[in-house]
Order: structure tokens, then sequence, then C-alpha cells
């Protein structure tokens, strides 16, 4: 009977993640005032209006928000998909950011991608 739980119980938990946004990929082009444009792979399930990837955000280590990409449709045939961002000021001294993926269902994924700058 525990075994069957436990069984139960992972299926479960793994099911409720399999659907979150995934970044798989990060790439920044900067010039030298570090304005940057960023092309942020993602990956998610999208089934349609009620459920897709509807953005991604950029935040430095200490958790403050430096941009947003907002995605205004899902992209049910087209996975994984890359969007980009230009403009973004990374602050002075800066040498990593964190890039994190949203849907509509589950809201922020748990994986979350981190861009070191060469």
């Amino acid at each position: 009977m525990k075994k069957i739980l436990l069984t139960s119980l992972l299926a479960i938990s793994g099911s409720l993640f399999a659907n979150e946004v995934k970044v798989v990929d990060v790439k920044a082009n900067c010039n030298a005032n570090k304005v940057c444009t960023f092309n942020v792979t993602l990956e998610h399930e999208d089934t349609g209006w009620k459920h897709y990837a509807n953005k991604w955000e950029i935040y430095t280590p200490k958790g403050k928000l430096l941009a947003s990409r907002t995605l205004y449709h899902p992209h049910v045939n087209e996975q994984p998909f890359t969007r980009s961002l230009s403009g973004v000021i990374i602050p002075k001294g800066l040498n990593k950011v964190i890039v994190k993926g949203h849907d509509l269902v589950h809201g922020y994924s748990d994986d979350v991608f981190v861009y070191e700058f060469k």
C-alpha cells in the first residue's frame, strides 16, 4: 500500500510541473554602455489561449526586475521558440542576470536560466 501511495504521489507531483515554462537558451548582445538585446528561447506545452507561455522576464541576482517581454499569443505548433527584447540596460558591475518564464496556468516557473556576461 505504501509503495502504491508513493508512486501515485510522484506521478501527481510530476504532472504538476510538466507544463511549466522552460527557458532553454539565452543570448545577449550588448554595446559598450551595457545596453543589450536579449534573445530568449522558451519551451512550453502551449495548448491554446487558456494555457500558454505569456512572458519572460530578466532580473538581477538580488531580484530586481530589469525587463519584461510579453508574449501575446500561444505558440502551439512552434516549440521551442525564440523572442527578442532590445534596450535592456544592465547596471554597471552586474555580471549575470536571471531569466524567468511565465505561463497563464502555472505562473512563474521554478526553472530559471542564469545568464553570465562574457
